[in-house]
């Protein structure tokens, strides 16, 4: 298997590489460069001091780790973040502390998001007067929910 070169800076003299923590994993760690406290329900832009040069025809999404959700409440707010292939600029995350009662407190060199690295298909949109119908057809929020 062949595997993808990315171009990355380190802009910060805590910045990390992004790092696959196994073998086969899809999402690499993105790390903190800074304290980070988060309030309950409050929500913080995160610098990780690193900068990608994804190749045209590539995504980066940044998707929350599932063990910081887990363990203590922290989301990112547009999940999954998009990196698109002409952005050159830092990788910030806004995290959101979604625990009720506890602060949060992620000292620099966390582990606080993850990057996946996707191929893109673009789209030509072509305008219609009407749409072929399906199975499905307007049937949207629900309708394929829970069993009765």
């Amino acid at each position: 298997m062949s595997k993808l070169q990315i171009e990355f800076v380190l802009l910060h003299e805590l910045a990390t590489p992004p790092v696959y923590a196994h073998h086969g994993d899809a999402g690499a760690d993105l790390v903190c460069v800074e304290d980070v406290t988060l309030a309950p329900g409050e929500r913080v832009l995160v610098a990780t001091g690193l900068a990608i040069a994804l190749p045209a025809g590539y995504v980066g999404l940044v998707h929350p780790r599932s063990g910081l959700a887990f363990k203590n409440g922290i989301g990112i707010v547009n999940t999954p973040g998009t990196i698109d292939s002409g952005y050159r600029g830092e990788l910030k995350i806004c995290l959101i502390n979604l625990d009720k009662h506890e602060t949060v407190r992620l000292p620099a060199g966390s582990r606080i998001a993850q990057l996946v690295i996707q191929e893109v298909t673009t789209a030509q949109f072509v305008q219609v007067t009407q749409l072929e119908p399906t199975p499905r057809n307007e049937q949207g929020f629900g309708s394929t929910g829970v069993a009765t």
